[in-house]
């Protein structure tokens, strides 16, 4: 059986993130697919509108279009079996309706129910309760007009409507996590999470060892991974060291990752006289954070918003590393028995989590074991492809 499928990602290599990696993890686990199941062949078109600078497409084993024209974006849907937009873009959604193709549209955000994305009330950051969706309108115009203007927030909120109309009509949404499906409430909804490469044994080894009673780190090491930006709450985590570092507990953090929050945290940690336990590495290559991480005793994701399905909790997952989160979104979900939870935005509750890691590194070596066990089972790149194509099948069937 041999099935053409278009991806559609707006925004793409050379630019990284979370989204960039797991559609590429998706294309090329489709292209190889052929190799373990002979007479089953996946061709990918892969489209985005992000330039290729100085890229090299030629090294993916799948095509790459970039910044097609109208005329041929329409051409290139009208020539496969099922297109696959990655968050509701609206003219590939336009063209897939009318030509009366299956679309599935896997929702990474909350475009589709919220004007900025993000499910953030933009006057005071707080996590908003789906103005949007209760048809609080004037709610969703004051979120977004001290960023954008009245214009701009005008336009944000009208976009919201047709995109959501669009959104209804795909032929399947998906959502890459059960919070996320709830959350943008679309008929024909199924849950395919995010996936990652499966890793040895052997190479979990290498990158770092989780302590455990006979081997306790001194001083023990915490760690954020992520971009600095205010709605992933870094700044309750520096409040939650002062909390530790006030009951006279040695540790220290490493905060690894770059954005426009930076200097506000910089200058947040020496304000709380934190400078000597705190280290900001700044942004560090993918194939140097494992040896980054070595010896670190948790990584810590203290989101203040809905995070979506994050690639770095599976990454660490997938590591064995124990995890403290926030209870929120789809991050609270995919850590729920497997590692510790605290209430978004409380700091006091955080350093509780630390240092209960602290005191008691066996029950963190048994969560993050755990962890590991879930990760392999229900994160892994090859269940994302294998259920994607079941779901191509499915659509593709004459």
């Amino acid at each position: 059986m041999k099935i053409s499928v278009l991806i559609y990602s707006h925004d793409w290599f050379p630019q990284v993130g979370g989204i960039q990696t797991v559609t590429l993890s998706l294309a090329t686990g489709l292209t190889d697919w052929a190799k373990k199941h002979p007479g089953e062949s996946i061709e990918v078109i892969f489209v985005t509108q992000t330039p290729a600078n100085s890229m090299d497409d030629s090294q993916f084993p799948f095509r790459v279009r970039r910044r097609p024209g109208n005329r041929d974006l329409f051409r290139y849907i009208r020539t496969v079996d099922v297109i696959q937009v990655e968050g509701p873009s609206m003219l590939p959604l336009v063209f897939g309706w009318l030509l009366r193709k299956p679309v599935i549209l896997r929702h990474h955000g909350y475009q589709s129910i919220c004007p900025n994305g993000l499910l953030l009330f933009g006057p005071d950051a707080s996590v908003c309760p789906g103005y949007f969706m209760a048809r609080r309108y004037h709610k969703c115009f004051e979120c977004n007009s001290r960023e954008y203007g009245w214009f701009g927030s005008l336009r944000k909120l009208a976009l919201t409507f047709p995109r959501r109309w669009l959104a209804r009509r795909a032929t399947a949404n998906i959502g890459v996590s059960p919070h996320v499906a709830d959350r943008v409430a679309l008929p024909r909804t199924q849950v395919i999470w995010n996936g990652v490469k499966q890793q040895s044994t052997l190479a979990i080894d290498a990158a770092h060892s989780v302590p455990g009673p006979a081997q306790e780190q001194r001083p023990p090491c915490f760690a954020y991974l992520g971009r600095l930006v205010a709605e992933k709450g870094v700044h309750v985590l520096l409040r939650a060291c002062r909390e530790l570092a006030d009951q006279k507990i040695d540790f220290r953090l490493k905060i690894v990752g770059d954005g426009p929050q930076r200097r506000i945290l910089e200058y947040l940690a020496n304000e709380l006289n934190l400078a000597e336990q705190t280290e900001f590495t700044g942004s560090i290559p993918a194939t140097e954070i494992a040896a980054v991480l070595k010896g670190v005793i948790a990584v810590i994701m203290p989101s203040t918003c809905e995070d979506v399905s994050p690639l770095v909790a599976i990454e660490q997952m997938m590591q064995s590393r124990l995890l403290i989160v926030s209870d929120i979104g789809g991050l609270g979900g995919m850590v729920d028995g497997v590692g510790l939870k605290f209430p978004s935005g409380d700091a006091k509750a955080l350093a509780a989590c630390m240092h209960q890691a602290i005191e008691n590194p066996a029950h963190a070596a048994e969560l993050a074991a755990k962890g590991q066990k879930r990760a392999s089972e229900r994160f892994t790149e090859d269940e994302m492809v294998s259920e994607h194509i079941r779901l191509y099948k499915e659509l593709a069937r004459p």
